[in-house]
């Protein structure tokens, strides 16, 4: 039984008519006929009554007619969102980020992209750069966003949005009414991205070497978001990506680094396999960042 003898049988169905039914489909009514013949002969009972006044459905014509129309129109949306979701109009997209990703231009970016694409099911999933890139090679996400994201033969990066690290201190600090470059916080404690789980901050760490010091570290965290509370409760100093700092908090100060910039520019991962639907949001992504940084 293929599709085609549903749809010969809902016409026929429909119309009451071989005539009329085989004008609708634009075929010969002998072949009509002989389908509908191997249709009934196939399921193994009659589906109409034909006479040569009328043709009328049976019992059984008339419980298959509606299950054909409904394994007809499922087949028609199937047809339909397959098209969508190779336009890359449609679909679910799984997105791995740490939580402060969406104290920067991304959270507007998916709330524009929800808006756009009504079809498409976006989920996010919290998670620590090391599992992301974990859960990237399982299929479990489909694009994750990082700093300093690592080097992956098995994925393509690209940049999503240019942002630049700031210096938080808790308010009142020797520190905090001088215009500082990274030397100058050689001695001082930190707080710190944990550095078993994340290149970012490993990058940090490199940084403060280069500038003259090994940063000594009092607590790590996984969350760039926690660095702030940690600050703000006295435990030290945090090198954190600069959007980080609109999560303003009335105990620390932020202060820009001056000399050399330190970057902390944001990279979208995926898989090297082409997808519509990641282009798209992409896009979005790109013109959300173009958004905020005006």
């Amino acid at each position: 039984m293929e599709l085609r003898h549903l749809r010969y049988f809902a016409a026929v169905a429909e119309h009451l008519s071989f005539t009329a039914a085989a004008e609708r489909l634009g075929v010969a009514q002998p072949p009509l006929s002989q389908q509908i013949r191997d249709l009934e002969a196939e399921i193994g009972t009659p589906l109409l009554e034909r006479t040569t006044r009328r043709v009328a459905l049976t019992r059984a014509g008339r419980d298959f007619r509606a299950q054909a129309l409904a394994i007809l129109a499922l087949a028609g949306e199937s047809v339909a969102r397959a098209r969508a979701i190779g336009a890359g109009t449609a679909g679910i997209i799984n997105v791995g980020l740490t939580g402060s990703m969406l104290a920067g231009p991304l959270g507007r970016s998916i709330r524009m992209f929800s808006c756009a694409y009504g079809d498409v099911d976006l989920r996010i999933h919290e998670m620590s750069p090391d599992r992301q890139i974990a859960a990237l090679k399982s299929g479990q996400t489909d694009i994750s966003f990082l700093r300093a994201p690592p080097r992956d033969l098995d994925l393509v990066s690209e940049l999503a949005w240019e942002e630049a690290v700031s210096l938080v201190l808790p308010r009142g600090h020797p520190l905090a009414a001088r215009t500082l470059r990274l030397a100058d916080l050689s001695g001082e404690n930190f707080v710190f991205l944990r550095l078993e789980d994340s290149l970012f901050a490993k990058h940090l760490w490199q940084c403060c070497v280069e500038a003259g010091f090994v940063p000594r570290i009092s607590h790590e965290v996984v969350e760039a978001a926690s660095l702030t509370s940690l600050v703000a409760a006295g435990l030290g100093i945090a090198l954190i990506p600069e959007t980080v700092g609109r999560l303003a908090h009335r105990d620390v100060v932020y202060k820009p680094l001056h000399g050399e910039t330190i970057r902390a520019d944001v990279y979208a991962l995926r898989s090297k396999t082409a997808d519509p639907l990641l282009d798209n949001f992409l896009d979005v992504v790109r013109s959300g960042s173009k958004t905020s940084s005006e």
